[in-house]
């Protein structure tokens, strides 16, 4: 029911955000969604991709600080609010989100979440018929 997110650790400075590219595109891994949240001396870049796990190893051989953690995705039919009724779902259970962002894929929207509770949050998914994408099943951009 969740699937494999990279948190990759970057330095804000010149040359940093490439090298990161360059890993990945030499592993041959299609980058789905990323998102970066940012302070004033390092980022977190964010990245669901086409081989979480070839890409956490190539990225670790290459000296880059990341992580590989489980994450929900949802898929919402592309209409204004779909989202909020969503996330007021795990409001209404009690279930904090630690961070989300969400992209148009195939005319759908999907939102990617982390939450404080992975089993609480799978239970709310399944008692309200909430579409979910599993890792092989999620398409890429091509």
């Amino acid at each position: 029911m969740t699937i494999h997110q990279i948190s990759i650790f970057i330095e804000n400075r010149s040359g940093t955000m490439i090298k990161v590219l360059n890993v990945l595109k030499q592993a041959d891994v299609d980058i789905i969604a990323s998102t970066v949240a940012d302070t004033a001396e390092y980022g977190i870049y964010r990245i669901i991709c086409s081989d979480p796990k070839k890409a956490h190893e190539q990225l670790k051989n290459a000296g880059i600080q990341c992580t590989i953690s489980d994450v929900f995705a949802l898929e919402l039919d592309n209409l204004p609010g779909k989202a909020a009724d969503a996330v007021a779902i795990f409001s209404e259970a009690g279930i904090s989100i630690s961070y989300l962002y969400s992209f148009l894929l195939n005319g759908k929207g999907i939102l990617i979440f982390r939450t404080d509770d992975n089993e609480k949050a799978k239970a709310t998914i399944k008692a309200n018929g909430l579409k979910y994408i599993t890792e092989p099943k999620l398409p890429t951009m091509a």
